[in-house]
């Protein structure tokens, strides 16, 4: 008996990891152009985009993740003015600071400003970022506040050593669900000073 609920718990794990891989695989990812590619970190060049942002009064990952997911969450499977469901994309952004912190959805590319439908919740926004080279290090497993700052420090580091001039806050990149335990991928990055014509 033993044996049987030990061998289906583990065709249910294995169903579980199936499932978020094909999931994942579906779910558009917003787009990038790498610039450039070195041990440590990557430069992207990140082309302008829309994204449903809310603000709120947290210091930390664990304070912002779940409501402010929830309230994105809220916003794309039909809380907004049509009725509408807005499809899940990838990555969810954080910036998160001492004094307030955002998460922010993109969105997927064939909406825009004008053509999303409003948030029914007012602390919901939609905002459209400006064109922007960053630097990027990616790391893997759950996150939590020590990785994240950890992390963003060896970035800092990084582009310290090899002169590239950095600034604005150093952000987080989630791309997974919550029950997603194996591949789990998330980045640190941060605008930089990049001129395609000098920098190589």
């Amino acid at each position: 008996m033993k044996l049987i609920l030990i061998t289906i718990a583990i065709v249910a794990l294995i169903l579980i990891i199936f499932q978020s891989y094909l999931i994942l695989a579906q779910t558009e990812t917003q787009q990038y152009k790498v610039i450039k590619t070195e041990e440590e970190y990557e430069i992207r060049l990140y082309p302008s985009t829309t994204m449903a942002s809310v603000t709120m009064n947290a210091k930390s990952y664990k304070e912002l993740s779940s409501p402010g997911f929830r309230k994105l969450a809220n916003y794309i499977f039909g809380g907004n003015n049509l009725n509408t469901s807005i499809s899940m994309t990838t990555p969810v952004h954080m910036n998160i600071t001492d004094t307030a912190s955002s998460m922010s959805f993109v969105m997927p590319a064939k909406y825009n400003a004008k053509n999303l439908p409003q948030p029914n919740d007012s602390s919901v926004t939609i905002l459209t970022t400006v064109e922007e080279y960053v630097a990027v290090t990616s790391f893997s497993g759950y996150a939590d506040d020590e990785s994240i700052k950890l992390h963003a420090k060896e970035l800092e580091n990084a582009l310290k050593v090899s002169e590239i001039e950095y600034y604005g806050n150093f952000r987080f990149l989630g791309y997974n669900a919550p029950y997603q335990v194996l591949g789990r991928k998330n980045e640190i990055i941060v605008s930089v000073k990049w001129n395609p014509k000098t920098n190589n």
